[in-house]
């Protein structure tokens, strides 16, 4: 049986375990908490799975360890069939990595840095340095990814098309990141926030 190592509540392990969920594999891997808060994830047995020092963490029955999420989740997506959560054709392949992406890059990663540099984070023991110039940028960049999110919304039901896919796992994570530590999303971003909440009603996020 596949091992998921991670952290529940935490946003990363949230984009897996939706993943899962939505591919109807959720009975065939096994859950290892990590205790990230309390600095489980740098101990030495864990680093020898994950040099990053990051959840989640795929382990597969041969051993093999697989992260981050993107690298995961493309994995479930080619153990089953429908749905397809990274495309099909060259085409649909090319626009949902590119979307996916940009809600890594301008939006999850860039609330996770805002949390990390400009407020207490995890707390001193486990931020060992902290730049709040830097973090406050990022917030500018959260917000402004945020805008262009909305743009695309308006002329399709999800980020990358006509499909849900990982762009969407990775965008809806981030913002109830976001949410959890106080940043909103602008009131006038109507277009995100009705596929948020479209989203949100979707089954898999309930096992996040």
């Amino acid at each position: 049986m596949m091992k998921i190592h991670d952290f529940k509540g935490f946003p990363n392990p949230a984009r897996v375990r939706i993943a899962l969920a939505e591919k109807g594999l959720t009975d065939q891997v096994e859950f290892v908490h990590v205790d990230v808060p309390n600095g489980e994830h740098r101990t030495p047995a864990f680093l020898a799975k994950n040099p990053s020092a990051a959840v989640p963490l795929l382990e597969l029955d041969d051993g093999t360890c697989i992260s981050e999420c993107t690298a995961i989740t493309a994995y479930l997506d080619h153990l089953v069939g429908e749905p397809v959560l990274t495309g099909t054709t060259p085409k649909e392949k090319a626009v949902i990595n590119m979307m996916q992406r940009r809600a890594e890059a301008g939006l999850m990663d860039a609330v996770g840095t805002y949390f990390h540099h400009a407020t207490p984070g995890l707390g001193p023991d486990i931020e060992i340095y902290q730049n709040r110039e830097w973090g406050e940028k990022n917030l500018e960049r959260a917000l402004h990814t945020m805008t262009y999110l909305d743009s695309v919304l308006e002329h399709r039901p999800f980020l990358a098309g006509e499909h849900f896919s990982i762009a969407d796992i990775t965008a809806f994570a981030a913002l109830g990141f976001a949410a959890f530590i106080k940043v909103k999303v602008p009131a006038e971003l109507t277009h995100l926030l009705a596929w948020q909440k479209r989203v949100a009603a979707r089954p898999s996020v309930s096992f996040a």
